[in-house]
């Protein structure tokens, strides 16, 4: 029922009507076919990596898929916890912010990260028991895969 009165309102030019119908295929598409290896996940949501070396400098490229909507202008922080000692990333970039899939009711966030080569082989070798992204002053807590 409430689908056809957005349908008449989108009709008539309501742009939240509008927006309420509308299906984002692209960012569905970006969700399907994401790269990397998933290292981690719970219920709030599930993380995947790429390592990417650029004129000799290494940078971990994370995709974060959650329901959660990540949006900050201060940067966040990805926090291992070793299996003996933990290491925190800091976000290359400050501004973050997902983007939203109204088909699958999920955000999808990239964010990338300064890394160094034994940050690398702790990760490889699976030296970790979980991880959790901070932002603002909400965080997000995903168990090794």
């Amino acid at each position: 029922m409430l689908k056809k009165v957005d349908k008449v309102l989108a009709a008539l030019g309501n742009i939240k009507a509008m927006e309420r119908l509308h299906v984002d295929t692209f960012t569905e598409n970006m969700i399907s076919d994401i790269d990397g290896d998933k290292i981690a996940e719970s219920r709030e949501g599930q993380l995947y990596i790429t390592i990417e070396e650029l004129n000799g400098y290494l940078f971990l490229e994370t995709v974060i898929l959650s329901g959660i909507n990540i949006k900050t202008f201060k940067g966040g922080t990805l926090t291992f916890f070793g299996v003996e000692e933990d290491f925190v990333l800091k976000s290359d970039t400050k501004e973050i912010e997902s983007d939203y899939s109204n088909v699958s009711n999920r955000f999808i966030t990239k964010i990338t990260f300064d890394i160094n080569q034994k940050e690398i082989e702790r990760i490889e070798n699976r030296d970790y028991k979980g991880v959790r992204f901070d932002f603002k002053k909400k965080s997000l807590t995903l168990n090794m895969v």
